[in-house]
């Protein structure tokens, strides 16, 4: 039965953390590893494949976020593992939580839900300081406005079935802050499987093709938009949560401002 002392994590799951602050900590979200990393040098033992910032870090590497290797994880006797509800399975961490190892579940859909959650899990979960980045992000994001009337825009996340940002994501917000009007921020879906001819046909006037999940570039993906703006956008800047926030209102705007057409044609 867990402690009604215990904190809890953004799923209002207690986390039976004990009476001293972590020392090894596990992070299966390449987002979260950089927020730690940042913070407290050290305290990560275990990263997935994926975790590529800091770009020095060195961890056990445990997988990816959609397979870790759990054997491998409980090999390295975390005291914590942090989590994302999107980005990990459930199952995954069932089977960590069964075998006494606390683990820390984010769940972040907005800006505000980014700078709250990892505010919790430094300072709560962690027991650390507040970073002076976490202030600076929110610094940087504080006067950003959008535009009344921004441009319609698609932001393809996917190929192969083409799939879309829909309701509800945090690089929607981010985008929707910065002045653009998702086409299918209204769908009932996060996101929505959309085949090519209809999201040619929702005639959007831009067109955002980050380079993760899928790795959008010049080459693959502003073909399938002819005579449509593109803006190539860096998915740490616009999927990440942590210090990469500090940058992220200038290094999106800087692309948005600079789309381009199919064959190299800047459009502004």
């Amino acid at each position: 039965m867990a402690d009604p002392t215990d904190p809890r994590d953004d799923l209002d799951l207690p986390v039976p953390l004990g009476p001293f602050p972590p020392r090894r900590v596990v992070s299966l979200v390449p987002s979260l590893t950089e927020a730690v990393a940042a913070t407290s040098p050290g305290l990560l033992v275990g990263a997935t494949n994926w975790c590529s910032h800091p770009a020095d870090l060195a961890v056990a590497r445990i997988g990816g976020t959609k397979s870790p290797d759990l054997p491998g994880v409980l090999a390295l006797a975390p005291d914590l593992v942090i989590a994302n509800d999107e980005e990990n399975r459930r199952p995954d961490l069932d089977v960590l939580r069964a075998a006494g190892v606390p683990v820390w579940v984010t769940d972040i859909r907005t800006l505000e839900d980014a700078f709250r959650s990892l505010d919790r899990l430094l300072t709560v979960a962690c027991r650390l300081p507040r970073p002076a980045w976490l202030d600076r992000a929110e610094a940087a994001w504080r006067d950003v406005r959008p535009t009344a009337e921004g441009p319609r825009t698609i932001v393809p996340i996917w190929r192969r079935p083409w799939m879309v940002l829909g309701r509800d994501t945090f690089a929607g917000d981010l985008l929707h802050r910065l002045g653009l009007r998702l086409v299918h921020a209204d769908d009932p879906k996060r996101y929505p499987t959309v085949p090519l001819p209809e999201l040619l046909a929702s005639r959007p006037e831009l067109v955002v093709l980050p380079d993760e999940p899928y790795r959008f570039t010049a080459e693959d993906g502003p073909e399938a938009f002819p005579g449509i703006p593109v803006v190539l956008a860096d998915g740490r800047h616009l999927t990440w949560y942590g210090p990469s926030l500090v940058t992220a209102p200038t290094v999106l705007r800087r692309a948005i401002d600079h789309p381009f057409a199919f064959g190299g044609e800047t459009t502004s």
